[in-house]
C-alpha cells in the first residue's frame, strides 16, 4: 500500500503542533515525527482527501500560520529508508526492540524483531514505548489477550513472550496484517493468532486489551472492549494526547472501568482501566 507523506510547518509550533496532530489522527493520518521546524504526518493514499485536510478548523484560525506540501512513498522505498535510519530501540532495561540487521543484545530478558518496513508500529514513537513499558509491568502468564491496531504486532508479540497463553492480534489494514504474520514468525511466538478487521471481530471474553489507537476510534470501541472483558480484566490504551485523558476516562468509567493508572511521554498519554 502506497502512503503520502505531509509535510506540514506552523507557527506557533506550541501548541500547534499538538492541536494539528489531533485533527489530523481525527481524519485518518496514522503516524506524526518532529523534526525541528516541519511535522511529518503519514496516511494511507486510499484514504486520503484532500478536502478533509482543507476543511480543518485550525486551517481557517487566525492564531496560526499553516504551510504543507506532500508526496507518495511507494512500498518499495520504505526498507531502504529503514536501513538508513532505523535504530533498535530499548525499553526499561528490560526490552529490545530491533531490526533482523542488528544484533542480539544478551542484555535485555525480552529480544523483539521487527522488520521495519514502515515508519509505524515500531517502538520508536512515544505511544508504542509507553504500552511495551506498561504492559512489561504485568502478569502476563496464561492469560487471553486482544491487541486492538496491532500495525507491527510488536505489543502482541511481547505479551506471547511474557507468557500469555493465548493472544489475537487484529488490524484492519492489509499491509499490518501481512507484516504481523512476517513478525510473528520471525519471532518463534505460535501463541497468537492475527485477524484482518476490526473490534467486531472480538467474540470472546479475554482478560487483557491492549489497544494503541487514535482517540476516536477508541471511544467508539470502548464500550466492545468492556463488553469482552472478564471481570478485574485490565485494558490499556494509548495513541491520543494527555488533553485526551478526560473524554477517555469518562467513556472507560460510563461502562463500568475504573482508572487504575496513567503514564505519559512528550505529551502522549497511557491509561489504564481494569473492569468492576
Amino acid at each position: 500500500m502506497d502512503y503520502l507523506e505531509f509535510n506540514f510547518t506552523i507557527t506557533p509550533v506550541n501548541p500547534g503542533y499538538e492541536i494539528l496532530t489531533a485533527m489530523l489522527a481525527d481524519i485518518g493520518f496514522e503516524s506524526f515525527r518532529e523534526t525541528e521546524t516541519d511535522l511529518l504526518a503519514y496516511i494511507p493514499s486510499n484514504k486520503f482527501s484532500l478536502k478533509d485536510i482543507e476543511n480543518m478548523d485550525i486551517l481557517k484560525n487566525n492564531d496560526f500560520s499553516i504551510g504543507y506540501k506532500y508526496k507518495t512513498m511507494k512500498d518499495k522505498n520504505w526498507n531502504e529508508e529503514w536501513e538508513k535510519n532505523y535504530n533498535p530501540v530499548f525499553i526499561a532495561g528490560k526490552c529490545c526492540v530491533r531490526s533482523p540487521f542488528h544484533p542480539k543484545n544478551e542484555n535485555y530478558k525480552y529480544d523483539i524483531i521487527i522488520e521495519p518496513k514502515m515508519s509505524f508500529g515500531t517502538a520508536h514513537h512515544e505511544t508504542t514505548s509507553l504500552m511495551l513499558e506498561q504492559i512489561m509491568a504485568l502478569d502476563l502468564k496464561g492469560k487471553n489477550v486482544i491487541d486492538m491496531g496491532c500495525g507491527t504486532s510488536v505489543l502482541a508479540i511481547l505479551a506471547a513472550k511474557m507468557g500469555a497463553s493465548k493472544v489475537t492480534a487484529i488490524d484492519n489494514d492489509e499491509w499490518a496484517y501481512n507484516n504481523s504474520v512476517e513478525n510473528i514468525e520471525r519471532n518463534k511466538v505460535d501463541c497468537i493468532n492475527v485477524l484482518l478487521g476490526d473490534a467486531k471481530l472480538i467474540n470472546e471474553s479475554v482478560d487483557v486489551i491492549f489497544a494503541n489507537i487514535n482517540r476516536n476510534t477508541l471511544l467508539r470501541d470502548i464500550p466492545v472492549y468492556a463488553k469482552h472483558l472478564n471481570r478485574y480484566g485490565l485494558l490499556l490504551l494509548s495513541g491520543f494526547y494527555e488533553a485526551d485523558i478526560p473524554v477517555i476516562t469518562d467513556m472507560a468509567e460510563s461502562c463500568n472501568m475504573k482508572l487504575s493508572g496513567t503514564a505519559s511521554n512528550n505529551n502522549w498519554a497511557f491509561l489504564k482501566f481494569q473492569t468492576r
